[in-house]
């Protein structure tokens, strides 16, 4: 599949990534947000290298989604703690990107997610032209809005129906289907990064957890171990019948 952007055409004369701010200037809400977001990208990788096998996707950890031009510049953008966009090129001409640029790509992200610092009305405002809930329902239209809140192990998911956010069931297992990535979205408590909480991760459409490349590692290093535990125990049983294993 190839990307729907075309980089080397000038389409507006509106400003691209390169040319707005990266940041705001205020400092990350708390500590929990960047290992949040490296769980999600990690455990989902495997997966998106496989819808996209041309690598033709980008994902946003606290990255701003110009939607419109202000003054000043970082007054028209929202930050998703994490989205994932698709059909788009991971870099442009060469350089990472520092901010997704609505109106230079055209293409909305699959889903964005917010992690709740407050109390979670600046996630749930509907204020238009200024509430984070009516922008992305409104103007940037991803398909799946999530809005997390790790003190209250709460999950809510909106899935966008005729342009409207719709609150999206959770199933049997208490988790969300993102039919067309192939996953669901839940909470999940254990321990990451030395830290227990309800953290939010991916599993398949079978309820089969996505891991981490950590835990993908562990689970080989079992596997391992108990390979070679099982080969042990067939070479103390044969020398017991007498029989070396090297012949």
């Amino acid at each position: 599949m190839t990307s729907a952007t075309n980089q080397s055409t000038a389409l507006t004369p509106f400003p691209d990534h390169t040319q707005l701010p990266e940041s705001n200037g205020t400092f990350v809400k708390n500590w929990q947000e960047h290992p949040q977001s490296i769980l999600l990208t990690d455990s989902i990788t495997p997966v998106l290298k496989q819808i996209n096998p041309e690598g033709q996707y980008c994902i946003g950890q606290d990255l701003g989604i110009y939607w419109r031009l202000t003054d000043p510049p970082e007054k028209g953008a929202e930050a998703p703690d994490w989205f994932y966009v698709p059909n788009v090129p991971p870099t442009l001409d060469g350089q990472t990107r520092r901010s997704y640029v609505l109106w230079r790509e055209f293409i909305a992200p699959l889903i964005v997610l917010e992690f709740v610092s407050g109390d979670g009305s600046e996630e749930r405002d509907k204020t238009p032209w200024k509430g984070k809930f009516w922008v992305y329902e409104q103007v940037i239209r991803p398909p799946f809005y999530g809005i997390y809140e790790a003190s209250k192990a709460s999950l809510e998911l909106y899935h966008l129906i005729e342009g409207q956010y719709q609150v999206l069931p959770a199933n049997e297992r208490g988790h969300y289907p993102i039919v067309p990535l192939g996953v669901e979205l839940g909470l999940w408590l254990g321990v990451y990064q030395n830290v227990e909480l309800p953290w939010l991760r991916w599993w398949d459409l079978q309820g089969n957890l996505l891991l981490s490349g950590d835990e993908r590692a562990e689970q080989e290093s079992q596997r391992a171990e108990q390979e070679r535990q099982r080969a042990d125990r067939l070479t103390a049983q044969l020398r017991s019948l007498g029989v070396e294993p090297e012949t």
